[in-house]
């Protein structure tokens, strides 16, 4: 087990903010995962399970708490055979995305840009171009707060939008288990699925701000519309209508490339890109009646 103390949290956030993390701690196995643990009940702190922090605003005051970092054996993907796999929450996503697509398995393919691990994609029931990762998810293994593990189906899982049981409960995801499609069975090809991939990404390029510290989409996609567009979903529509791109708060910035993607233009504090966040939430809700709700996780104590 790492330990390390007051760590930088900016180090490990894609927005690249955030102070230190009073402990920092990398389990490379569930022993280690263990003792994390009682580290944090013994000093009677807080814990935050981190993953490659690509949808966390960490706090310019940093976290008051234990920041755990999982590696080692929860980086494993097993392939138990006939379409399933047992996938550890360290795991990139995109590495097990892009590995069960180079043997014929489609059904996440398009899910190989999205740049977070398999237990923050778990948590958030990731999702992108019609695919989410609870959808063939059959089981997520779990540690409990009392130190016993267990496994949660599918359904005990509570997958939805953007959403899922461990936002709600104290459960630390191990790993997962999926059961994937051939593409065969589904009349495609290895190469068909390959081509879907990679307009994905081509689309993404295009699209996101890729070239500049950012967390992903801002706020969650609506479940319906304002009252003149009742079909229009997207927040960036109405962030783009309300004349929003391009607006500033100190170095933080709503994206000229897409306007849902709040960017670090250089120089941004945690601080900025929460005020930005909210002031965008406030103009679109006086233009349209309608509330964003933040996608991005925060984590410490803001003003």
């Amino acid at each position: 087990m790492i330990l390390l103390e007051n760590e930088p949290m900016n180090k490990h956030t894609s927005f690249k903010v955030g102070g230190p993390a009073r402990y920092f701690v990398k389990a490379e196995s569930l022993d280690d995962l263990k003792k994390a643990l009682d580290l944090a009940r013994e000093k009677g702190l807080p814990y935050f399970i981190l993953g490659n922090g690509t949808n966390l605003l960490v706090s310019d005051k940093g976290f008051d708490g234990l920041v755990i970092t999982l590696a080692g054996e929860f980086s494993e993907i097993q392939d138990l055979g006939n379409g399933a796999f047992k996938v550890g929450a360290a795991t990139p996503l995109g590495r097990f995305a892009r590995s069960v697509l180079k043997q014929g398995f489609a059904g996440i393919h398009k899910l190989a840009g999205i740049p977070g691990t398999l237990g923050g994609a778990i948590y958030m029931n990731a999702g992108a171009y019609g695919q989410e990762i609870g959808t063939s998810c059959t089981q997520v293994t779990v540690l409990d707060c009392d130190g016993s593990i267990r496994e949660l189906s599918n359904a005990g899982c509570a997958f939805g939008y953007r959403q899922s049981i461990f936002q709600k409960n104290s459960a630390i995801i191990l790993s997962a288990t999926f059961l994937l499609p051939t593409a065969a069975s589904l009349g495609k090809t290895t190469a068909d699925l390959e081509a879907e991939l990679a307009e994905c990404m081509a689309k993404r390029k295009a699209t996101q701000p890729l070239n500049m510290p950012n967390a992903g989409s801002t706020f969650k996609r609506l479940e319906a519309g304002s009252a003149d567009t009742p079909t229009q979903i997207a927040p960036g529509y109405y962030i783009e209508q309300a004349g929003l791109k391009g607006y500033r708060i100190g170095g933080a910035e709503v994206s000229t490339v897409h306007a849902n993607f709040i960017v670090n233009a250089g120089g941004a504090t945690a601080s900025d890109i929460k005020q930005l966040s909210e002031f965008v939430q406030q103009k679109v809700t006086e233009k349209f009646g309608i509330k964003l709700h933040r996608e991005i996780i925060l984590l410490g104590k803001f003003e």
